[in-house]
């Protein structure tokens, strides 16, 4: 297991990566809660979500480990989940099983972009200042659904938004759990994200907002009500809206596994000349992982950028992520538990991680009107539209014509180009 894991290479050991491996398991086991409760609002079995999310995370954490040797969780991505739920389903008003279906073609379309190397070469094109744009201005985004779910934040006639009822039982108890997690986090506790979902449950049943489980551990919830409907609707997804969803679950997914393994890798200091070693591999990893999520019955599958927490403590191999795929398995166990969680409670979550994500716009180039103006597009209309393709289409037609209008245009990328004129005619026909 050290040869296979390269333990003496990477200056680790069997103790520092469990502790690793559990670690980032605590820092992202929030998925398990708050991903069943936002694909549940599409109209999903919250049951069959929550062992789906568990078999997805056990398949890539274990996929990325073994073939890679990354130190990395795989999971379903928190942005990708809330475009599938608000603004696919939601918004478009597409049934679940298709929507789950092009997320489904979309994890092929990755698997092969994988193995053919093409991946890493479109990433390539995409200007990093866009890059960072589309990652914090889906920050945004969860962070305003985390508001909204918490109460902070409900809709007013006259000025569209306003703020809540802050005294109100469920807004209260968001608030409470909003600051105990702030404080963990401060004070640097890893996993602070999932023991503040934890502690406000508890708060929470102790003054019956939220209901007291049966029992602690149970039966594995049945995937029979998600399982294999993504083969039932193959033939449903020849639309343009369908095909521009697919292109968004595809594009947005890019950015999320890219920006953190490119963090891991820099952390743990095993990037060398500035390239992930097996980075194909990787990436394949994930791809794989996002198309076994979808028949399981959850959304696109993406590399935690919370891994961070992990490598923190010294993880460094791929067996950190092993541990995390067992961490994974033994919560399955554990669903009474965690059915009865409330958006209330999540919603703390939401609203730390969007602000985390939202840090990216720190590393845009502020001081050039010509990428300040597509780059403040781009993170501004995802919340106001409630539309993370919206936010990234506005962005990519406005970066070509600001980068010619600079007399610039030959430092933009020809698939540059192609996006925009694609996103033009998505606006064009929709």
């Amino acid at each position: 297991m050290r040869n296979f894991f390269q333990f003496n290479e990477r200056e680790t050991n069997f103790k520092k990566e469990t502790l690793a491996g559990v670690t980032t398991f605590l820092s992202m086991a929030y998925i398990l809660v708050v991903n069943p409760i936002i694909l549940s609002e599409a109209g999903m079995d919250k049951g069959a979500l929550f062992t789906a999310t568990a078999l997805s995370a056990i398949v890539g954490s274990l996929l990325i480990g073994l073939l890679a040797n990354f130190p990395v969780g795989i999971a379903p991505s928190m942005g990708l989940n809330s475009f599938f739920t608000f603004s696919v389903v939601i918004g478009m008003g597409i049934e679940w099983q298709v929507a789950l279906t092009g997320v489904f073609i979309a994890g092929i379309i990755f698997m092969i972009l994988s193995l053919l190397k093409i991946r890493e070469k479109i990433i390539n094109v995409i200007p990093k200042d866009m890059k960072h744009a589309i990652a914090g201005g889906i920050g945004f985004f969860i962070a305003f659904i985390g508001l909204q779910n918490a109460g902070f934040v409900v809709k007013n006639e006259e000025t569209f938004v306003s703020i809540g009822d802050l005294t109100s039982p469920g807004t209260a108890l968001a608030a409470l759990g909003f600051v105990l997690t702030l404080m963990m986090l401060v004070r640097g506790i890893r996993g602070g994200i999932f023991y503040g979902i934890v502690l406000t449950s508890i708060v929470g049943m102790f003054f019956g907002l939220v209901d007291v489980p049966n029992s602690v551990v149970g039966e594995v919830p049945s995937l029979e009500p998600t399982f294999g409907v993504v083969f039932q609707h193959l033939g449903d997804i020849f639309t343009p809206e369908i095909l521009a969803v697919i292109f968004t679950f595809l594009f947005v997914a890019f950015f999320d596994t890219a920006g953190a393994l490119i963090a891991v890798a820099s952390q743990a200091g095993i990037m060398k000349d500035n390239k992930i070693p097996n980075a194909g591999r990787a990436l394949l990893a994930d791809s794989t992982s996002g198309v076994v999520g979808a028949i399981f019955g959850t959304s696109t599958t993406a590399s935690f950028v919370e891994s961070s927490a992990g490598v923190a403590v010294g993880g460094r191999t791929g067996f950190t992520s092993v541990v995390i795929s067992a961490c994974f398995f033994i919560a399955l166990f554990f669903s009474p538990v965690l059915g009865v969680i409330t958006p209330e409670v999540t919603a703390p979550a939401l609203i730390i991680v969007g602000a985390l994500m939202a840090t990216e716009v720190k590393e845009i180039d502020w001081s050039r009107f010509e990428i300040v103006v597509p780059a403040f597009v781009t993170v501004i209309m995802m919340p106001l539209t409630f539309s993370v393709a919206t936010g990234i289409a506005l962005g990519f037609i406005l970066y070509p014509f600001a980068m010619i209008a600079k007399r610039e245009w030959k430092q933009v990328h020809p698939i540059m180009y192609t996006l925009g004129g694609l996103f033009i005619m998505y606006f064009v026909f929709l």
